[in-house]
């Protein structure tokens, strides 16, 4: 580790010695870049040993930048400054909806950034039906945060998504599949700049 780093310093110093080297502009673009090109949002209880951690690990095997808690923080990282960033700084979210998502005020929170971000969404309904979402009985909230909760879920309800049903579905297939729209999302997101 220590090594790597040392190297990683000399790398930088040779090319901030010669700037008008092409791999200065290639450092230059890869220290500037986001911290996740992915922001997988979900309720850890329902899906983070399943459909989050293999869609991270698949995303990350392509060489993607996904961000899910449990994998990218580190400790001593600030949970909500770390997930406003992420949000903030990713082009697209996944939001992987189970039966108890809805439960969860972190999940809402981090559902309404992505959309008041204007970040696309794509969603997985994973065990559930898309009209089954927009149950909020079960949070504990201000009054602002369930209008806000209302209307992310509202529009995640009516955006397309994939399905995935665990007890009879192929969980290599969905996962693909979300990778697939990831990356066309990504490269529409590139084709806008």
């Amino acid at each position: 580790m220590h090594r790597a780093a040392s190297a990683m310093k000399n790398l930088q110093k040779q090319l901030l010695a010669n700037p008008n080297s092409g791999q200065f502009n290639v450092l230059k673009r890869v220290t500037a870049q986001p911290s996740c090109d992915v922001f997988i949002n979900h309720r850890g209880a329902d899906t983070k040993r399943s459909m989050a951690a293999l869609l991270y690990d698949h995303l990350a095997r392509l060489k993607l930048r996904p961000f899910l808690d449990n994998r990218t923080m580190k400790p001593g990282d600030k949970l909500f400054d770390s997930i406003h960033n992420a949000i903030r700084g990713c082009k697209v979210g996944v939001t992987v909806f189970s039966p108890r998502y809805c439960e969860s005020y972190f999940c809402l929170h981090e559902l309404s950034l992505l959309v008041e971000s204007r970040k696309k969404i794509i969603p997985i309904f994973y065990d559930i039906n898309p009209s089954d979402i927009c149950n909020l009985d079960n949070v504990n909230c201000s009054e602002k945060d369930f209008l806000r909760f209302s209307k992310a879920l509202v529009e995640a309800r009516y955006t397309v998504g994939l399905t995935f049903d665990s007890s009879k579905g192929n969980w290599s297939e969905v996962v693909t599949k979300a990778a697939d729209t990831v990356i066309k999302s990504l490269m529409e997101a590139e084709g806008e700049k």
